[in-house]
């Protein structure tokens, strides 16, 4: 059963367009996860999709309702997290609870109930006194999706959660988000980082506004067209300049590391005296399969 439908969308800002033609689709019990760098178009799609801004052009159906036509039926469906935390620092976890609760017309006796399952799930129970500003970056996020959760919503549509939040408070995040995809909910979720993408049913590569390609983690991998190898060289300036300047070798920062991509009809040997000239002798160089961040790097360059 499809919860959220996207067809041929668009939305411009003045003379920047930040969507174009745009369509995708969300399932029951489905996680599908938007990948792109900043300013390309995904902030725009959700606050679309949670009717908060109006569009120009195409349709999007939520919860089998269209948005323009059924805004306020569509509202008890969604659950939203947007990008910036949104909660009341001067409040605490409980009031931050009981707050939203009563904007979805909790009764009291709904929400103590509802909120003994949120401070289950999210491990907040021991902090419920604590003002929210006063919150780590991982529990804030916790506190965020609680409250999005408080009306049992269908579809969770949430823009970049865990990004500056620890790895430890990042994986809880998740294990929450899989047990609510396990119960049915549908999950359209942005983010920056490529294990979190792994983790989902689908993902959608976008820049500027438009869809670059859609497939499971493994399809989107195998999109990579070419040889990818990495380079076990510190990615100082300098060295990026010198591999910048090499015909036939596209070269990207990967952490710690570089990875450099080539045709797949030319070897890696081909390039050995050039790369020898900066220092980077074949002991350096290794063959490795292409994984998701590169594939949307070939597929954004």
């Amino acid at each position: 059963m499809i919860s959220v439908k996207v067809s041929n969308l668009s939305k411009s800002y003045g003379l920047l367009r930040a969507v174009s033609a745009f369509s995708m689709t969300v399932a029951k019990g489905e996680i599908v996860a938007l990948v792109g760098p900043d300013g390309a178009g995904k902030t725009t799609l959700f606050r679309a999709i949670c009717g908060l801004i109006t569009y120009d052009n195409g349709e999007i159906i939520v919860g089998g309702y269209n948005i323009a036509e059924h805004c306020e039926k569509i509202k008890p469906l969604l659950g939203y997290m947007p990008q910036s935390f949104s909660l009341y620092s001067d409040l605490s976890v409980e009031e931050n609870l009981s707050f939203y609760a009563g904007l979805f017309g909790l009764t009291k006796k709904q929400f103590e109930g509802k909120k003994k399952r949120l401070y289950a799930f999210s491990g907040l129970g021991p902090f419920h006194n604590r003002r929210a500003g006063a919150l780590s970056g991982g529990m804030k996020q916790k506190l965020a999706l609680s409250c999005a959760l408080v009306h049992d919503p269908e579809i969770l549509v949430l823009d970049e959660p865990t990004t500056g939040v620890d790895p430890l408070s990042r994986r809880q995040f998740w294990d929450i988000l899989l047990d609510l995809r396990k119960s049915g909910s549908a999950i359209v979720i942005s983010t920056p980082y490529m294990d979190e993408v792994a983790t989902t049913d689908r993902a959608i590569f976008i820049f500027e506004g438009r869809m670059l390609a859609e497939g499971t983690p493994s399809e989107l991998a195998r999109k990579f067209d070419g040889r990818a190898y990495q380079i076990k060289v510190s990615p100082t300036y300098a060295c990026m300049q010198q591999l910048y300047k090499i015909d036939g070798i596209t070269s990207r920062r990967f952490g710690s590391s570089i990875h450099i991509y080539t045709a797949v009809d030319r070897s890696i040997e081909s390039f050995y005296e050039q790369l020898g000239a900066i220092g980077i002798t074949p002991e350096l160089v290794e063959s490795i399969s292409p994984e998701l961040e590169d594939a949307f790097i070939q597929l954004m360059g």
